[in-house]
């Protein structure tokens, strides 16, 4: 008697009956797997606890809406909308979280529908190739320290057009004008140049001829990658 109430609270007339153990060992599995890629991405990665959290309760939140919606004609639209959270998240992630972020709802959609031993096994291998990934550096840019990007504010009254290209010439074997944008009332331009030092060792050293130039007003310099394109 106590089977035949419990099946009954996943029995309704929309959708295919889900029973007890079904749904148990989704959700079970999706949560295991989810503080696996939680444990995964922790590895050698500056993380926020909310995030972890995040990854590791994901597939099984993910599973338990492919269950529910399973047969219905709002499948679709429920793992469009689901997928579409990615977007609205409060801050901008990066391209790691990002991936880390599919990935979990990956697997989660994956033992939603019932594919539970395939699920294990897609986790499992991305959670390896990802450490591997880690180790391998792919994708680090040799000599990073060389490339880097310059924000430099000057007054209204110099003329940007050229106004470093002497010092560029000098200290950076390559370095590009990507940005000009009014400050402080139109009163200063803030200038954002790519550039790539010569030799890393001199930095300071040509900062200080800038600040020599511009006044002595604001500079920021940052590796490439790490800040937005915008001023």
């Amino acid at each position: 008697m106590l089977d035949n109430l419990l099946g009954s609270i996943y029995d309704t007339q929309l959708v295919t009956s889900i029973s007890m153990a079904q749904f148990a060992t989704a959700m079970g599995t999706a949560l295991v797997l989810g503080l696996l890629i939680a444990l995964t991405y922790m590895h050698n990665t500056r993380y926020t606890r909310s995030f972890v959290v995040t990854l590791a309760l994901l597939p099984a939140i993910i599973s338990v809406i492919i269950i529910m919606v399973n047969g219905s004609v709002g499948t679709g639209v429920a793992v469009a909308g689901a997928f579409s959270l990615v977007r609205f998240r409060s801050v901008p992630g990066t391209a790691r979280e990002i991936c880390t972020i599919f990935l979990a709802m990956a697997t989660g959609l994956i033992a939603g529908m019932g594919f539970i031993a395939l699920a294990a096994l897609f986790t499992i291998v991305m959670c390896l190739i990802f450490l591997l990934y880690g180790k391998l550096d792919l994708g680090t840019k040799k000599n990073a320290d060389k490339y880097k990007t310059f924000k430099i504010v000057i007054p209204e009254d110099l003329d940007y057009t050229g106004v470093f290209e002497d010092l560029f010439d000098e200290y950076t074997s390559a370095a590009e004008l990507t940005g000009v944008k009014t400050t402080n009332m139109g009163s200063m331009y803030k200038l954002q140049y790519d550039v790539v030092l010569r030799d890393p060792a001199r930095e300071k050293e040509l900062i200080d001829k800038i600040r020599c130039r511009n006044g002595n007003l604001e500079i920021n310099v940052s590796r490439q990658g790490t800040v937005p394109v915008e001023l």
